[in-house]
């Protein structure tokens, strides 16, 4: 929750008008459980949104995902998706597409967004690349270039990806 790189998207939001909740997910920081790497951080996932809709229910969702989180905000997207909520926009930056299964549901209904550092030394960009070109649905694939996983000295830029796709 206090990652830069995630800090950095939430502030994005925010600034542009956004209703926005970041949360620890099971066993992180003084979060109560074990993390499972899994469906559990889903589950956290879906009760924090659940939470955020019943606060703003006049507001369109959007979630964002980096690194594992994208993971979580891919699952989290077609979860709601099958239970006929909307999803406005899904950004996934530097996501673990691995753990994305070849057979995992994904949400067919919002903007998605995909943001990738070329020189990732945490997520192969190679694998992202080619589960951005096996999608069958439409999306967007930003590659940053000379620019790690954590956005080093690049964060700027990620804000400046970001804000244009917010207002759409």
């Amino acid at each position: 929750m206090l990652n830069k790189v995630v800090s950095t998207l939430q502030r994005t939001a925010r600034d542009a008008g956004f209703a926005t909740l970041r949360f620890n997910y099971r066993g992180v920081g003084a979060s109560a459980g074990a993390h499972d790497m899994a469906s559990g951080e889903v589950d956290d996932a879906e009760a924090a949104a659940n939470w955020l809709l019943a606060q703003h229910p006049e507001l369109p969702l959007s979630l964002f995902g980096f690194s594992f989180g994208g993971f979580v905000a891919a699952s989290l997207a077609a979860r709601l998706e099958a239970k006929d909520i909307e999803l406005d926009k899904l950004f996934m930056v530097a996501p673990a597409v691995t753990r994305l299964g070849a057979d995992a549901a994904f949400a067919q209904r919002c903007s998605l967004t995909v943001i990738q550092p070329e020189n990732d030394e945490v997520i192969s960009p190679v694998a992202v690349f080619a589960w951005s070109e096996s999608l069958e649905r439409a999306h967007e694939l930003l590659k940053v270039a000379e620019c790690g996983h954590f956005f080093h000295g690049r964060l700027t830029e990620l804000k400046d990806l970001v804000l244009p796709r917010l207002a759409n």
